[in-house]
């Protein structure tokens, strides 16, 4: 075994700010696992972090670096819920288990804060998210959803009128709140840094530059790189976006989309205060949203403009920076130092994807945005599933996932198209 000598982490002000770890080998040789882990994002650290304090040798092969991918490039934000919405879990599988799955993700919270806690991960963590809408009609279905979190899903947040969010949020622009609590927002590479090197002390062994390029299925499954295999009991596919040529009836079921955040310049800590006093982070509810929260350095990290082509969007600095002087009109004198993006990943219905292709083989997948908690809580459960509790992962098996219409040719311009639609919607009314 050598040490990996991949590529660095993407430029962004995330790889500039966090503490590295050490380079991982590469895997060379063949050798034996308990369980394989596809995939060292937070899904696939948490359910190796899991499985090594239970007592399993646990393998996890990274095409990249630790948290490479969407785990270490994201906006940061940690929500309660999945990015379908509540409706739209309650019309895949009823009430019952569409509360019973919000409430693991608030549980997933809980995780979360109790893993920051535990291994003392430094990632910023801050308390507080509003979801702000622009429009009359937006307002109307976020004072609904404020009703419906507190008198039938038990999450208490709080409807913001105008003036209350405009003496936190120095913007204009949206018409309040919803204001919850108990969501928040981090460093996300930090984060998942963090969640590696505790996965290494519990004994983890975790190959970078290891791109899995075949999976053998079978009463042993054999995940294959370019020099060498693992042979394991159990097999985990975290890949998410990047799954690539490893398990098509997944792929058929999964969309890569390109997001993409801006940091500005370190503002000074009083002009940052002054844009958002209580230091939230916010999110707007357009289908093409913007998002933003400040960072430790007291500069402002403006999220946006996804690209449902995998293409970068033309002129992407000038489209970020006049989005965040829309938002924020007193930064017009402010640009951006920091421009990055990468791939998330989005099922047809937008719900967590998540379950088992055979007894020894298990996958999470269609976290559409909103995976910073659900891909950790999807690490957590597939844990359970390994160890012999199952039930909470099957819960999520209920929902019904189709392949994307057009197949590979023809999924991406259908899904631009239908995307199109969305944004001239918000656009309008």
């Amino acid at each position: 075994m050598t040490p990996s000598a991949h590529a660095p982490y993407p430029d962004s002000w995330y790889a500039a700010s966090a503490m590295p770890l050490p380079a991982q080998p590469t895997l060379e040789g063949r050798i034996h696992a308990d369980v394989c882990i596809l995939g060292a994002g937070y899904t696939g650290l948490s359910a190796a972090l899991e499985l090594a304090e239970a007592g399993y040798k646990v393998v996890v092969l990274e095409a990249e670096r630790i948290g490479w991918g969407a785990s270490g490039r994201n906006g940061g934000q940690a929500i309660a819920g999945f990015g379908c919405g509540e409706a739209k879990l309650e019309a895949l599988v009823g009430f019952d288990d569409a509360k019973k799955m919000f409430d693991l993700s608030v549980e997933g919270l809980r995780w979360l804060r109790g893993r920051i806690d535990r291994h003392g991960i430094d990632c910023d963590w801050r308390d507080g998210h509003a979801t702000v809408p622009i429009k009359p009609r937006q307002q109307r279905e976020v004072e609904a959803a404020v009703e419906e979190f507190n008198t039938r899903y038990g999450h208490p947040v709080q409807w913001w009128d105008r003036k209350r969010l405009r003496s936190q949020l120095a913007s204009d622009r949206y018409l309040g709140a919803m204001y919850d609590p108990v969501s928040g927002h981090l460093h996300p590479l930090a984060y998942v840094l963090g969640l590696g090197r505790a996965a290494l002390d519990a004994g983890v062994r975790i190959f970078e530059g290891s791109r899995v390029t075949q999976l053998v299925r079978g009463h042993r499954p054999v995940l294959k790189t370019a020099h060498g295999e693992v042979v394991c009991d159990t097999a985990i596919l975290a890949g998410n976006a990047l799954l690539r040529g490893i398990a098509p009836e997944l792929e058929s079921r999964m969309m890569p989309v390109g997001t993409y955040i801006a940091a500005t310049p370190p503002l000074g800590e009083q002009r940052a205060r002054d844009l958002i006093r209580n230091d939230m982070a916010v999110a707007d509810t357009n289908w093409a949203l913007d998002y933003f929260r400040l960072g430790r350095d007291h500069r402002l990290l403006f999220g946006g403009r996804a690209s449902y082509s995998t293409m970068t969007p033309p002129n992407l600095r000038g489209v970020m920076t006049r989005r965040m002087h829309r938002v924020f009109p007193q930064l017009r004198d402010v640009g951006i130092e920091y421009l990055w993006g990468g791939m998330i990943d989005i099922s047809l219905n937008r719900a967590p994807h998540w379950g088992r292709l055979a007894p020894n083989l298990y996958f999470a997948q269609g976290f559409s945005g909103h995976g910073l908690i659900a891909s950790g809580l999807a690490g957590t459960l597939i844990a359970e599933a390994v160890r012999g509790q199952s039930e909470r992962l099957d819960l999520f098996g209920k929902i019904h996932h189709h392949p994307f219409p057009g197949g590979r040719a023809l999924r991406t311009p259908i899904l631009v198209a239908a995307m199109a639609w969305y944004k001239l919607r918000d656009a309008l009314w």
